[in-house]
């Protein structure tokens, strides 16, 4: 397939791209565009058959739902039965890095939603995907815009590596604020249960709803024939190539750890920025500073992809904490670690 590569700026939503693109989505073409998160492969929500040929792109299982894009809050009432909470949500936290799993309607097919009766609602706050979901006039389904269980992109180049050749059109748009995914929340009643965390944290939801209850999928592994109710709680994802270990320990034994593994091993360390002069230049990753976990959050793929790029046998990072935005960063780091930690 000849993939068109529209690269645009951020602030060129009247592009003739943008048009050119939404005709493709509209004609059950399969179009890549930024978002505040992470790019998004998309295609239209309402196609049984664009779906199925996001799967295919991807490589991505079937029953692995996919979240659908709005340009508002209020164009969710097309495809989901909404409430009151829900409304609270959007008020708070949309246009934004949220999304809402509610009961579908029968507009949204199964396929869409990996044969479950709920569909995951987003309202992104991306210029580019605002520009895009409006042209197109329908709500867009779109998983991340790479090879599934490989670290998602966050930036243009890192969609052309995976999918040119595999989808219709890429719109190249720079790189995204956040650059992890959005937080997956599932409402009943005034009680919502986080299934993935991201820059919404569970405290800011708390402002909002009654009870934030964490899934235990967003630190563990599902259970075996356990089915999944959002992206990237079943299958090993957002994974580098080579392996990947995380320490846990205190700051001396981590760093004493990675001192020697640098004169054992052909290693890559994704290092906090405080270490870098204590450890030698080499295949060496400043991942951001120790407290900045949002800085953290939007180096971190493009770090495990550049960790790829490297000549090494293995990865070393450190284990996030598990709170804030640490949970965020926990939950990716576990599942591309498959859940591989080294205590030190």
């Amino acid at each position: 397939m000849n993939t068109k590569i529209f690269t645009i700026s951020v602030e060129d939503t009247a592009s003739p791209a943008i048009s050119e693109a939404a005709e493709l989505l509209r004609n059950g073409g399969l179009v890549a565009f930024p978002t505040e998160t992470v790019y998004g492969l998309g295609g239209n929500a309402t196609d049984t058959e664009a779906a199925q040929k996001i799967y295919a792109a991807k490589g991505r299982p079937s029953d692995n739902p996919l979240i659908i894009h709005i340009a508002s809050p209020e164009e969710a009432e097309q495809y989901a039965y909404t409430n009151e909470t829900y409304y609270r949500l959007a008020k708070a936290f949309m246009p934004g890095p949220l999304t809402v799993i509610l009961p579908k309607k029968d507009s949204i097919p199964q396929s869409v939603t990996g044969g479950l009766d709920t569909v995951a609602i987003r309202c992104p706050s991306h210029p580019l995907a605002q520009a895009l979901i409006r042209a197109a006039g329908v709500a867009i389904a779109a998983p991340s815009a790479n090879r599934s269980g490989s670290p998602s992109p966050s930036c243009g180049a890192h969609v052309i590596h995976d999918l040119n050749g595999r989808i219709d059109a890429i719109l190249s748009g720079g790189e995204c604020e956040i650059g992890l995914e959005s937080t997956i929340i599932q409402l009943c009643d005034n009680k919502a249960t986080l299934l993935r965390p991201g820059a919404v944290t569970a405290d800011a939801l708390r402002c909002v709803c009654e009870e934030v209850a964490i899934s235990p999928a967003v630190t563990e592994g599902l259970q075996e024939n356990e089915r999944p109710l959002s992206p990237g709680m079943k299958y090993r994802h957002y994974a580098p190539r080579l392996p990947l270990v995380l320490l846990d320990g205190d700051e001396d034994c981590v760093l004493s750890f990675l001192l020697h593994a640098q004169n054992a091993e052909k290693c890559v360390i994704l290092c906090y920025r405080e270490e870098t002069e204590y450890l030698r230049n080499e295949r060496l990753i400043d991942i951001g500073g120790k407290q900045e976990l949002n800085e953290q959050a939007h180096r971190l793929f493009a770090a495990l992809r550049a960790a790829d790029g490297m000549d090494a046998d293995i990865i070393y990072a450190h284990l996030p904490p598990k709170d804030g935005m640490g949970l965020a960063l926990y939950n990716r780091l576990i599942r591309a670690a498959a859940h591989t930690v080294l205590q030190v």
